[in-house]
């Protein structure tokens, strides 16, 4: 199905809002969508690393990291492991590393940056809140669509052009 986000936005100006400009595409799918999973976790990625080993069912997971630029909350074994479980892709308010290998997987990957450095590892952090960046409140249950256009959310499923 070949779809841009634009394109979503003409045909469904009453549904969708659009994330404000920042993020960068780092997966190795240029477009990606699905139903919402949230995660509020700020420089410790624990439950990013929970959520990755469950079943994500072509789902997208949002997190919201803080806009932190100290450290990646993602890297090469977590988004390999959001493959294996089926998750279609991660919307990153922060940073990811591993971008090279990022870039291979068949994972929608959207991040504001690259760092180097690893997250903490404290099991602080939680899941299935309503989170807010970029402009727009994400919740669990709706529904996001983004490529290399920008990202964009709805409370129900889009129909495509």
């Amino acid at each position: 199905m070949n779809w841009v986000t634009p394109d979503l936005c003409d045909e469904n100006p009453e549904l969708v809002q659009a994330v404000e400009p920042g993020f960068a595409n780092y997966g190795g799918v240029a477009s990606f969508f699905g139903q919402i999973v949230t995660v509020k976790c700020f420089e410790d990625n624990s439950k990013v690393k929970e959520l990755v080993d469950q079943p994500g069912e072509g789902k997208v997971m949002v997190v919201d990291a803080g806009g932190s630029f100290r450290c990646a909350m993602l890297g090469d074994m977590l988004a390999e492991k959001a493959v294996k479980n089926g998750w279609a892709g991660i919307i990153m308010y922060g940073c990811v590393r591993d971008v090279d290998v990022l870039a291979e997987l068949e994972l929608g990957v959207q991040a504001l940056g690259s760092h180097p450095m690893k997250s903490l590892k404290k099991g602080i952090g939680e899941e299935g809140l309503d989170v807010t960046f970029g402009g727009v409140t994400f919740r669990p249950g709706e529904y996001v669509y983004a490529d290399n256009n920008g990202i964009i959310v709805s409370p129900e499923a889009l129909k495509m052009p």
